[in-house]
């Protein structure tokens, strides 16, 4: 299935509005935007392609904002859609999401996930304690 031509460019100009609002660390109107273009995704949002970045995205901006249970709950979204599970980036960023609401084994289980995937290279920028927690299970 695909989204109609119309909304989907509507779709991509809110999330690229959100994105451009990242960069100026606004993070709350970056939200907005992203949820918007949720809206429009037609029922159930989980058999749409770009549900999985719109809630990817949805779930690095409450990330980067420290707001870990919305940005789980997002990436357990993300996970659900359309090649969501086979996504290293989801389930690496569920596993950290998991990691700082102190769900110390369901963390370990994405972030080994996303390692078996992309290797150590999926961690190179992040915080070394995330890869920490894997180490001895590798």
């Amino acid at each position: 299935m695909e989204l109609d031509d119309k909304i989907y460019a509507h779709i991509v100009r809110l999330c690229e509005e959100g994105d451009s609002l990242i960069d100026e660390e606004e993070f709350d109107k970056a939200i907005e935007k992203y949820s918007h273009a949720l809206e429009l995704v037609p029922l159930p949002k989980t058999d749409w392609e770009a549900s999985t970045w719109i809630f990817t995205a949805l779930g690095d901006t409450y990330f980067i904002n420290e707001d870990y249970d919305m940005a789980k709950n997002n990436f357990y979204n993300a996970l659900n859609c359309p090649d969501g599970f086979s996504n290293p980036l989801i389930l690496m960023r569920l596993g950290e999401s998991l990691f700082e609401c102190r769900e110390l084994e369901k963390a370990k289980e994405y972030l080994l996930k996303a390692y078996l995937l992309e290797g150590y290279k999926i961690f190179n920028e992040e915080d070394d304690k995330y890869f920490e927690l894997i180490r001895d299970i590798i």
